[in-house]
């Protein structure tokens, strides 16, 4: 991506839907074990606080100059107050259905010297009237956008993914889906699905280093009758499988590992960007191998930035 494109994604807009969740993270030192139970005392120093799921996708779009619109759930509760304001302060236009009855997804970890020690979830699943108004709310906001991301984190939000994606099909939209769970038939027509190895093996029951992995991948698209399914493996890069039957790998860019929260919203967010601005599939994965690389050598659930693919791609050319 030349620095002529990267100026003009602010003309672009992207919808991002799907389950939104406050990350916390205490952090602090070990110095004994606790004398009510064995287990460690972390004497707490720092907290800090990020938008997690769907909410991070849309700091990253956001983080590179694209306006973005989340549609979301959160619970009348100072967790969603605050991820409001993490969202407000990222540049994200929020559409959040507020949930009398339940309570916004937020998860706690607790860490010491760069190790997770514990963590801690709270959630409940909207209610049912809310997500009748969601698909309503989402006809109307995707309505002129240039690409739409659904991020699946199995927190209920999406109880009709089928029908966000029809409509988007009908709209001839590129819609991302970073999927959930064992059953992509409800991703059936999206543009592309992006899972990790670990998702992909729960999908098929077949591991990326298997001989069988490019075949099992191929048959999933078709089955599903997906544009592409992009298979994040780690250490062994990207692979992108296409309906026309070709496949487009990206091998990984080394770099030192810190922190892999959130890589995969990096992901989904750039190629989301990446597709809205007329980008081709191996130039999009290789900005999100880019992405990631970068995110993941920094502490929490980090974005993005312009420099990011800026100075990597520059220096490539």
């Amino acid at each position: 991506m030349n620095n002529q494109v990267v100026d003009r994604l602010s003309a672009l807009r992207i919808l991002v839907v799907g389950d939104t969740m406050l990350d916390r993270y205490w952090i602090g030192d070990v110095t004994r074990v606790s004398p009510e139970a064995p287990v460690p005392v972390v004497n707490v120093m720092d907290i800090q606080e990020c938008a997690g799921g769907a909410g991070n996708v849309a700091a990253n779009v956001a983080s590179l100059g694209t306006r973005c619109e989340l549609l979301s759930f959160i619970g009348d509760d100072d967790s969603g107050r605050r991820l409001n304001q993490l969202l407000a302060s990222a540049g994200v236009d929020r559409h959040l259905h507020i949930d009398a009855k339940g309570r916004t997804t937020e998860k706690l970890r607790i860490v010491s010297r760069n190790q997770q020690l514990l963590r801690a979830d709270f959630e409940s699943r909207p209610t049912a009237e809310l997500l009748a108004q969601s698909v309503a709310d989402y006809r109307d906001l995707s309505d002129g956008v240039d690409s739409i991301v659904i991020s699946d984190y199995g927190k209920g939000g999406l109880a009709h993914i089928e029908t966000m994606i029809q409509i988007a099909r009908d709209r001839q939209t590129p819609v991302i889906v970073d999927p959930k769970g064992g059953d992509y038939s409800r991703y059936q027509g999206a543009t592309l699905v992006t899972p990790n190895r670990d998702e992909f093996r729960l999908a098929t029951g077949v591991a990326t280093d298997d001989s069988s992995f490019f075949q099992t991948a191929q048959d999933l698209v078709s089955r599903t009758g997906l544009s592409g399914l992009l298979v994040t493996r780690g250490e062994e890069g990207m692979t992108l499988f296409l309906s026309t039957g070709e496949v487009v790998h990206q091998d990984a860019t080394a770099r030192e590992v810190f922190d892999v929260s959130g890589a995969g919203d990096t992901v989904v967010a750039i190629v989301a960007v990446g597709v809205a601005a007329g980008l081709g599939w191996a130039e999009c994965i290789e900005l999100a191998t880019f992405g990631a690389s970068a995110v993941v050598g920094r502490f929490g659930t980090s974005v993005v930035r312009k420099s990011d693919l800026k100075l990597t791609v520059t220096g490539n050319q």
